[in-house]
């Protein structure tokens, strides 16, 4: 068990070459790949966001392809398309030339900045790890994973993902400003430091490790009291006064369901050999605040759905 814990170790110190801070937003990515899940990284430009999902492509060996999603993107610009082509003969003949979805990560840059249909193309592929081309489905690489940003700052010619698109995505992760001495730090920063990142895991030792976290064991105590924080986000059945004022829509039965999923993973990352309810509250707010719909009143009053959350999770510890 302890060697998986020091190939993490690994993984960080290679990251650290070109990304100063945001320990947390790569321990969550982490996370989502070992629980075999997309996420969705908000914050403003200048972040890093780019470069930490290419770098961490690198320790693992991984393919890495990044689409800036634009207006005019049609989703043959992702999936690929077939072109005609002449055999040797002369004969004509159909030739399928894959798109950039064909690698083992995928940075969707800004992806609310491109039409419904488009956005479907990725969330098809997100869903079923493969796509279809006229009448033909073609298989993606393994392991595969979807990271994508959106600005949170500038809305003026976006298409917002729907709730149930956006419940596909396992983690909303949120990327904050660094300290000052990271601010610092990064000044000094070389860029050409990507190329000297190694590969300290290979795709198949990823997968291993993948299989390895979702046979983390799980109480029925710790499944409870994932549950009832889930069902307590619901204004029709929550306890909780916050939900029954400012709700629309709380989180579905998928949410509970992944909830435990990213918990054995970040279980499994911290060498634990059974999860226990810290690793539900370490993954608590990126697994829900995405599920959840506020409503008006909380938008006039100001109230987050990180505040919603950390509420119910309050309330349900009362009654353990």
């Amino acid at each position: 068990m302890a060697a998986h814990a020091s190939i993490f170790d690994k993984i960080r110190e290679e990251i650290s070459k070109t990304i100063i801070g945001q320990d947390d937003v790569i321990e969550l990515l982490l996370v989502a790949m070992l629980s075999e899940g997309h996420a969705i990284l908000e914050g403003v430009p200048g972040l890093a966001k780019t470069l930490i999902v290419n770098s961490l492509a690198k320790t693992m060996d991984l393919s890495f392809n990044r689409i800036q999603f634009t207006p005019d993107m049609v989703p043959s610009d992702i999936t690929g398309t077939e072109i005609v082509s002449l055999a040797s003969k002369g004969e004509r003949d159909f030739r399928f030339i894959e798109g950039p979805v064909f690698s083992n990560i995928i940075l969707a840059d800004e992806i609310n900045r491109t039409p419904p249909k488009t956005q479907s193309a990725l969330l098809q592929a997100m869903q079923e790890r493969q796509v279809t081309i006229l009448g033909k489905t073609y298989e993606l690489p393994s392991p595969f994973f979807v990271l994508a940003t959106q600005n949170p700052i500038e809305y003026e010619g976006t298409y917002p993902l729907p709730e149930a698109q956006l419940d596909r995505f396992l983690l909303y992760i949120y990327v904050n400003y660094p300290s000052k001495e990271e601010e610092m730090a990064i000044i000094e920063a070389d860029p050409r430091n990507l190329n000297k990142i190694r590969a300290v895991v290979s795709p198949a030792e990823l997968n291993d490790m993948i299989k390895n976290a979702s046979k983390q064991a799980v109480s029925d105590v710790v499944k409870d009291y994932a549950v009832n924080i889930v069902r307590n986000t619901r204004p029709d059945l929550s306890k909780v006064s916050l939900v029954g004022k400012y709700v629309e829509w709380g989180a579905g039965p998928r949410a509970s369901q992944m909830l435990v999923r990213l918990a054995k993973s970040f279980s499994f990352m911290k060498n634990k050999k059974i999860v226990d309810k810290q690793d539900i509250d370490a993954v608590l707010v990126p697994c829900l605040k995405h599920r959840i719909v506020l409503n008006y009143n909380a938008v006039s009053d100001g109230v987050s759905v990180d505040e919603i959350i950390r509420e119910v999770q309050i309330e349900v510890e009362k009654k353990l």
